[in-house]
C-alpha cells in the first residue's frame, strides 16, 4: 500500500499569524474549537469542528494548501490538495 505524500512542501514558510484567535470568528464576535495557522500566508481560521469551518474556507479562497494547529500541543501540518499529513 502506497503512503500519500504532499508535493506542496514549498508552501511552507515561517509567517506571522494574522490573529491570535480565528480572524474570521473575531469579526464577528463568534466562538472556535481550535484554530489553524496557513503556512502561506499566516491566516488564522478556526477548525473544522468549529461551526464556522473558517480555516477550510480560506483554502478554497486561496488555494493556500498548508495548514497547522496553532496555539495547542498539536505539532502537525495537513495539505488539503494532497489530503495527507505534512
Amino acid at each position: 500500500m502506497a503512503t500519500a505524500t504532499c508535493t506542496h512542501l514549498d508552501h511552507i514558510h515561517d509567517v506571522t499569524p494574522s490573529a491570535q484567535g480565528c480572524e474570521d470568528c473575531l469579526k464577528t464576535g463568534d466562538s472556535w474549537v481550535s484554530l489553524r495557522l496557513c503556512t502561506e500566508c499566516g491566516h488564522v481560521g478556526c477548525c473544522d469542528s468549529s461551526k464556522n469551518k473558517h480555516a477550510t474556507a480560506h483554502y478554497h479562497a486561496t488555494s493556500h494548501p498548508i495548514i497547522q494547529a496553532f496555539k495547542s500541543e498539536q505539532d502537525w501540518r495537513w495539505c488539503y490538495v494532497d489530503q495527507t499529513y505534512v
